[in-house]
């Protein structure tokens, strides 16, 4: 199965500008599609060790790559995307959360935040807080079936199955790229939502020149 999106009209930021940095070319595009399922190759431990030593490496210079107008493409979708009477009192994961550049906008949402990242110099640089930060690997999370009210991927790696195993029945995946089409971690909405097992309903829209997409198990 797969489901089906709606698309919303897109919002403007003033003064957002692409990173520039993306390609089909890109080697992190190219893993982006392998850990989602949709390229030849899998995520196993060799694949792990190559993203966290490319994230390693950039981690001195990463909060030249933050900006409020990135913030914003996450927080339009938190504001336009996400349901009413979603749980806001209980746990979100992120995925892939770098040195701590959301996790404070994600905390004002929901009162618990596990930031997971894969790149162990990346999260020395992180605050302690908001969030409770944890080195693991996305495609093998911390937590027991079912107990994420959501999943946040904000230009992150999507680990399909994963992602399905920890997010509860009525729990939302918020995926985001803050340059579009050209952020290195990219996938379109609806790649994201044929990867993910079962279906799918729900929202996407453009920010900016990001976009962005929250998904929720279809009802069938």
């Amino acid at each position: 199965m797969a489901g089906t999106l709606t698309e919303l009209p897109g919002a403007e930021i003033a003064g957002h500008r692409s990173s520039g940095l993306g390609s089909d070319e890109h080697p992190m595009r190219i893993m982006t599609r392998r850990a989602a399922g949709l390229h030849p190759g899998a995520w196993d431990r060799a694949a792990r060790a190559e993203v966290a030593a490319f994230f390693d490496g950039l981690a001195p210079e990463w909060h030249t790559r933050t900006s409020p107008q990135r913030d914003a493409v996450l927080a339009d979708a938190l504001a336009r995307g996400l349901p009413a009477d979603l749980a806001a009192d209980d746990v979100c994961v992120e995925i892939g959360s770098g040195i701590g550049a959301y996790t404070s906008l994600l905390s004002r949402r929901w009162h618990r935040v596990l930031a997971v990242e894969v790149a162990l110099e990346m999260l020395r640089l992180a605050p302690a807080s908001p969030g409770h930060r944890v080195l693991a690997d996305g495609a093998r999370l911390p937590m027991v079936d079912g107990k994420a009210d959501a999943v946040v991927l904000v230009n992150c790696f999507l680990f399909p199955a994963e992602v399905d195993r920890v997010l509860s029945r009525d729990g939302v995946v918020v995926w985001v790229n803050s340059s579009g089409d050209e952020t290195p971690i990219h996938l379109p909405a609806t790649d994201v939502v044929a990867a993910l097992p079962g279906g799918w309903t729900g929202v996407h829209s453009s920010a900016g020149v990001g976009i962005w997409a929250v998904l929720a198990r279809s009802a069938a």
